[in-house]
């Protein structure tokens, strides 16, 4: 769960607020959004509200893949709206690409690196967000390819690389098929947890003193991946959740393996990762009207 409050006078972001709640926990076995997955949406939901200030602020909240895919999601988003007075609007991968993509142009713009042709790779816990952003077109597509959803269905570590190959097919199959009719993007984006997290390691911040502002633009190697995979499977339980954080330790590995991925599906060495994303394009968006 990620917040962030947007102040449009002065178009700086003056709060935020992240926790991972794993609203896919559990979601590949059962089609639904657990109790248990319910009940730290509202608990993280009650910390929002004190760590941003909804007084006075208007507010949107929206929901992705994994209560898309649920089949419970009304029902869940009834009882989170009665507990929190927070009610999640699900918008459809079109929308996500767009927002997410507003907020990384402008990143890039502010950063002063060019932003009119880029391919933005999106990974969440339910789904992948592939975006091409061409000078004169834009192309999008969200893929069922989630870190926790490929975790859960693999089962085990030594598993995660062989269902990777059979859910990345779909991803191949498009990627190929559009760089035979428009032509390859100049620049590899990432943004989300994973990107973030190798990027904070390598800048030497772990979770409790990451800074986004300084993980801004900064460009990881496809080799810098497995060193950081390497690096936190030799680390204890303990030092993996400080380095990560609580909740995440167990999912890095699968994200960094889909990362490394789509750097060969991609067809790039290197990538630019940005921390702006969904959250704050969303506020973005509200502000412009």
């Amino acid at each position: 769960m990620r917040g962030v409050k947007l102040d449009c006078e002065s178009g700086a972001f003056v709060a935020e607020y992240e926790k991972i709640v794993r609203t896919a926990d559990g979601l590949v076995e059962s089609g639904r959004i657990s109790e248990a997955a319910v009940e730290r949406i509202v608990a993280g939901l009650k910390e929002l509200k004190e760590a941003l200030g909804f007084d006075r602020a208007a507010v949107r909240a929206v929901t992705t893949e994994a209560m898309r895919r649920a089949s419970n999601r009304e029902e869940v988003l009834q009882s989170i709206e009665e507990e929190s007075g927070v009610r999640f609007e699900i918008i459809d991968a079109e929308e996500e690409a767009r927002l997410t993509l507003l907020a990384v142009q402008r990143r890039l713009e502010r950063l002063g690196e060019p932003a009119d042709s880029f391919v933005l790779a999106d990974m969440g816990g339910g789904s992948t967000e592939l975006i091409f952003r061409f000078p004169s077109a834009t192309f999008s597509r969200s893929f069922e390819l989630g870190i926790v959803t490929l975790s859960q269905e693999a089962g085990s570590w030594e598993r995660v690389p062989e269902v990777l190959e059979r859910k990345i097919s779909p991803l191949r199959e498009y990627v190929t098929d559009l760089y035979a009719r428009v032509g390859r993007p100049a620049r590899f984006v990432a943004t989300a947890g994973t990107p973030t997290t190798v990027a904070a390691m390598k800048l030497g911040m772990n979770y409790a003193n990451y800074d986004g502002s300084r993980i801004n633009g900064t460009v990881l190697r496809k080799a810098e991946l497995r060193k950081a995979l390497e690096r936190l499977l030799a680390m204890s339980p303990d030092e993996r959740r400080i380095a990560v954080g609580v909740g995440r330790d167990d999912l890095i590995a699968a994200g960094i393996l889909i990362f490394e991925a789509l750097y060969d599906l991609l067809g790039f060495d290197e990538c630019s990762v940005i921390d702006d994303g969904l959250r704050e394009g969303v506020a973005l968006a509200l502000c412009e009207g």
